[in-house]
């Protein structure tokens, strides 16, 4: 993609807000699935959307925060590929981070626990500078160009030599 010319399709961004979430609520449904589920006689959507999850006097409480700090850093290398600009990092993992506050709040409420507006406040800032960086090392990998011609054929064809 040229990113000079990129224009504005308000369609690509939609779709690609949706696939984020979609792809960040699997990811979080299989790590929770994998340090949660063990622990527990029955996985919910407590897990996901209740505050009250997300606790540090229990050990399932930190494998809960566990899941969320690893869902961030695969929203990161998520965004690496589908949204492949640094400067547009910010706003995905802004808008990912909204759209969960919103469904917990209709979910369970508003987020009275400092924990969770830590663990959170954490994921977007790990998601947010990760997904950058990895869209910075990209951006500023050296384009190469492949020569049809060598040089000696060039002077010797062009208006250098005569």
């Amino acid at each position: 993609m040229f990113y000079g010319a990129v224009v504005w399709d308000p369609w690509l961004i939609v779709a690609q807000i949706v696939f984020l979430q979609c792809l960040y609520y699997i990811t979080l449904g299989f790590l929770l699935s994998i340090l949660v589920g063990t622990r527990v006689s029955r996985m919910s959507l407590v897990y996901f959307f209740d505050y009250v999850a997300v606790t540090t006097t229990a050990v399932t409480g930190w494998c809960v925060i566990a899941s969320f700090l690893l869902s961030s850093v695969a929203g990161a290398v998520y965004m690496f590929y589908l949204i492949e600009r640094s400067k547009k990092c910010l706003d995905f993992s802004a808008t990912l981070y909204i759209v969960h506050l919103f469904i917990c709040i209709v979910y369970g409420g508003w987020p009275s626990s400092i924990t969770w507006w830590i663990v959170n406040g954490s994921g977007i800032a790990v998601m947010a500078l990760l997904g950058e960086r990895l869209c910075i090392k990209r951006e500023l990998q050296e384009i190469s160009l492949t020569r049809y011609r060598s040089s000696k054929n060039f002077l010797l064809d062009g208006c250098l030599i005569g």
